[in-house]
């Protein structure tokens, strides 16, 4: 919580038919995204009354949950590429609910927003801890790639935890820098825990007190996929890596009590690890397998775990000699879920690429883009699966669904514009999707 030769098994009930408790509204104007998946570009956050979302050109908007009509609509700096929200306490201190908003850009900013006005309470800059681009690239911006949000906190107050990175290169030489944030409620920092590697993922243990932090990238010193930290401090508890060659290492975390369910990239595997980083069991997911003479293989690139169940997700195949194939990895774009002996409980497919994981407690959203091998607009949907049984329904979609959130029943995600590269068609619109499904 990653083209076969044959059609993959395991349980295909997917819901075909739109679910009328769907609505939707237009969120404007966004390049079309081409036959491969594109970066990040939006972002969705759903709770009791609202669905917050960022766009790539920079506005973020709440929605009445109710009618979808906008509440407010504000400008960040940058890039909105990752929502939160602060549940905040008036009776304390006067501070309600605050939306906290992550972003990519010039200066990595994240942005506390007052949830009932949009009036922004406190704002800071990543790039005065990873630095400032050296290039005017996408993919050089200072970027916060997640958040994770402590409602009630060890000493009684809400925290944030965030991490931010950047990447340079100067001829051969590829760089990361890195800082993983620890924000009180009001923005101020509590602490930081620096690194040259590129993290990915954070996921916060039900009781607070430990953070893990997934590195999916390891070129310099450090040299380790997971890291635990002591989230009073962040001080390092203890660290873990799928001792592979390479400096692929992790694309997911997720805690489920002292267990953290992680996905390799340095093997392909999906791990439950114990305190200190014991192995409990691993599984094969989209590990190397020979087809036609070609090595083949698909990052697992989500996890989730909750209540003795652990979920992965994969992605696109690749070969080992060469980044295009026209095969395809027999468990490329899979789902499977295992149980707390690492006996698989169900699989499933989701066709196509997922950006990311919609998770409340056994509810798992899968925002699914199309299979570029493939370019079958059919795959374009949010599906959401049980943990424990499975497949549970299937909101079609004309575009691609790039982002998606899950709140107590539930499900939000945005819809993007694809054109696929031998076609003349651009399918879809740049949208939020919201319902309620049964």
């Amino acid at each position: 919580m990653a083209e076969a030769d044959t059609e993959p098994d395991g349980d295909e009930r997917d819901g075909d038919e739109r679910d009328a408790a769907f609505r939707r509204r237009s969120l404007g104007e966004i390049e079309s995204a081409r036959s491969r998946h594109m970066w990040t570009r939006s972002a969705v956050h759903a709770t009791d009354d609202a669905v917050v979302t960022g766009q790539w050109n920079g506005t973020v908007t709440a929605f009445d949950a109710d009618s979808l009509e906008p509440r407010w609509s504000v400008d960040h700096p940058d890039h909105p590429v990752a929502i939160a929200t602060i549940d905040g306490d008036e009776d304390d201190d006067g501070r309600g609910e605050t939306v906290v908003v992550a972003g990519r850009g010039e200066t990595g900013s994240i942005v506390a927003l007052d949830s009932e006005t949009g009036e922004s309470r406190w704002r800071y800059e990543t790039a005065e801890d990873v630095g400032d681009p050296v290039k005017d690239s996408v993919f050089y911006l200072p970027y916060v790639v997640a958040l994770e949000v402590d409602e009630d906190g060890r000493d009684g107050d809400e925290r944030l935890y965030a991490a931010t990175r950047r990447y340079e290169r100067e001829g051969e030489t590829r760089r990361w820098h890195s800082t993983v944030l620890a924000f009180d409620a009001d923005g101020t920092v509590r602490w930081r825990y620096e690194t040259d590697a590129s993290p990915i993922a954070l996921d916060l243990r039900d009781d607070g007190e430990r953070l893990a932090v997934g590195y999916n990238r390891c070129m310099g010193d450090h040299d380790n996929g997971l890291v635990v930290l002591e989230t009073d401090t962040g001080d390092l508890a203890w660290t873990w890596d799928p001792g592979t060659a390479g400096d692929r290492r992790v694309g997911d975390v997720s805690f489920d009590g002292e267990s953290i369910a992680v996905s390799s990239h340095g093997d392909k595997r999906g791990y439950l690890l114990g305190p200190g980083g014991a192995e409990r069991w691993a599984v094969d997911l989209a590990t190397k397998t020979e087809i036609d003479g070609e090595t083949l293989y698909a990052y697992p690139n989500h996890a989730y775990a909750n209540d003795g169940r652990a979920v992965f997700v994969t992605g696109n195949t690749y070969a080992e000699e060469s980044r295009e194939t026209k095969r395809r990895h027999p468990n490329e774009h899979r789902i499977a879920a295992f149980d707390d002996g690492g006996d698989v409980l169900w699989d499933a497919a989701v066709e196509g690429f997922v950006h990311e994981l919609g998770t409340d407690g056994g509810t798992v959203a899968a925002p699914c883009a199309q299979n570029f091998r493939v370019r079958n607009p059919d795959a374009h949907a949010i599906r959401w699966f049980d943990l424990e049984s499975g497949p549970t329904g299937c909101e079609r979609l004309e575009g691609i669904a790039t982002a998606a959130s899950v709140d107590d029943g539930t499900i939000a995600a945005i819809e993007e514009p694809v054109a696929y590269h031998d076609g003349d068609v651009t399918h879809g619109e740049y949208a939020v999707v919201f319902g309620r499904p049964n």
